[in-house]
């Protein structure tokens, strides 16, 4: 994510550069949202969904989480978590397809409304919308018109969900994934260029300009209205696109990015000692993430901004928050943030 907001811009890189760009803008949110759901599984019980009032005040924990995200820079990722909340007791199997039959409808549905609501029908209901009122993010942004727009987006919540039910540990289980992962991918952009030709490679080469490259549209996207796209595009598989081609082959990438890690991390002990600085920052990312736009607006620009295709100053914010985040680490459990979200989910436990 810090390459796709901090980092030189996909047309002003080259060689080696240009696919680290490309593939950030690809897949870096992708990920986040996988990962979303994973994280909501380790609240309301990875392997076994907690019950009774223990699974109760699982549910409250993970909307007040919600709540809050929703009054920051994440309220696409809010409204992730309340969408998802009434499946959190739903087996792996149950969850894998309902993330399936998300991942083929949702798309078809997403171009159906694009002929409905037209820019005067968005108007009209924005200005009613306290959400735009407040934040200029309103209600439609973060359930169809975003850069990440839940109804689409929902389905790699759901399909984190059902990875979070898997025991990763298990060798027999990694395999099946590698496998199903890549034939997610092989299937979906080999199906999407059979099809679409030319134009869906045309799609996959530049799509990533279409990308969140700025705080306002990290919080679920800006308001410049759905577009109207031709039949033809729900064949390709672009990044942001938001076809199912293209859910299908990012959840693939996501899978294979999990577990390829994870294999890594608990077959190299010194590659985990190594790591320790980095997993660090993942235990604080949403310290991480926000932190580096509250960086940007309060910092003197990092060396080398004004320079076209410089990497200087995403290297810099990069360097920043992995130290940030050990020296942190090794004085409290929690990244700011991660502290005050917890504190705020405590009411929580008088759910009986």
């Amino acid at each position: 994510m810090y390459i796709v907001h901090i980092g030189p811009k996909l047309s002003a890189t080259h060689g080696v550069g240009n696919w680290v760009r490309f593939l950030a803008e690809e897949y870096s949110s992708v990920l986040f949202a996988t990962l979303a759901g994973f994280s909501l599984m380790l609240i309301a019980g990875r392997r076994e969904p907690k019950t009774g009032p223990a699974g109760r005040q699982a549910k409250a924990r993970i909307a007040i989480r919600a709540a809050t995200l929703l009054a920051l820079i994440l309220g696409f990722c809010g409204v992730y978590f309340l969408i998802a909340l009434p499946l959190v007791r739903l087996s792996a199997r149950t969850l894998a397809i309902t993330a399936a039959g998300l991942a083929r409808v949702t798309p078809q549905l997403s171009f159906a409304l694009a002929s409905l609501l037209s820019e005067s029908v968005q108007e009209s209901i924005n200005a009613y919308d306290p959400l735009e009122r407040i934040s200029g993010v309103g209600v439609l942004d973060l359930l169809f018109n975003g850069f990440y727009p839940t109804i689409t987006w929902i389905s790699l919540v759901v399909a984190g969900m059902a990875l979070a039910r898997l025991d990763l540990s298990v060798p027999a289980v990694r395999r099946r994934l590698a496998a199903l992962g890549a034939a997610l991918v092989v299937g979906a952009y080999g199906l999407s260029l059979l099809l679409a030709g030319k134009d869906a490679l045309k799609s996959m080469a530049e799509g990533g300009s279409s990308s969140s490259g700025s705080a306002a549209s990290s919080k679920g996207g800006g308001s410049g209205g759905m577009p109207e796209l031709p039949m033809s595009e729900l064949l390709s598989a672009g990044p942001h696109s938001g076809t199912t081609f293209d859910v299908i082959g990012s959840v693939g990438v996501a899978i294979l990015v999990i577990v390829g890690t994870t294999v890594l991390i608990d077959g190299l002990p010194l590659l985990r000692r190594l790591a320790k600085p980095v997993i660090a920052v993942g235990a604080m990312s949403l310290t991480a993430y926000v932190g580096h736009f509250v960086a940007q607006s309060l910092l003197p620009p990092a060396p080398g901004t004004n320079t076209p295709g410089s990497w200087i100053p995403v290297l810099t914010y990069i360097l920043g928050a992995i130290v940030f985040a050990a020296l942190w680490s090794r004085f409290f459990r929690r990244g700011p943030l991660e502290y005050l979200l917890n504190a705020a989910t405590k009411p929580a436990k008088y759910i009986q």
